[in-house]
């Protein structure tokens, strides 16, 4: 599960990354478009988030379930 937290970390660190680029390129600008595509990519960070969620949840379920002691 290590590798996997590195590797969502990463994607999201350069989302975020991008989120940051866009709205200071949007307020530089005033450019409507750099607004849209950081509220765009501010949702693919939620998505990304959610994803590491479940993916932590389901996976103790899991680990649960295949070494449950009878």
């Amino acid at each position: 599960m290590t590798v996997f937290r590195w590797i969502i970390g990463s994607i999201a660190g350069l989302f975020v990354f991008s989120i940051v680029l866009s709205y200071t390129l949007g307020l530089a600008f005033s450019s409507e478009i750099w607004m849209g595509r950081g509220k765009v990519l501010r949702q693919y960070v939620w998505i990304i988030a959610l994803l590491w969620f479940n993916t932590e949840v389901w996976g103790r379920v899991a680990w649960t379930l295949i070494t449950w002691k009878r």
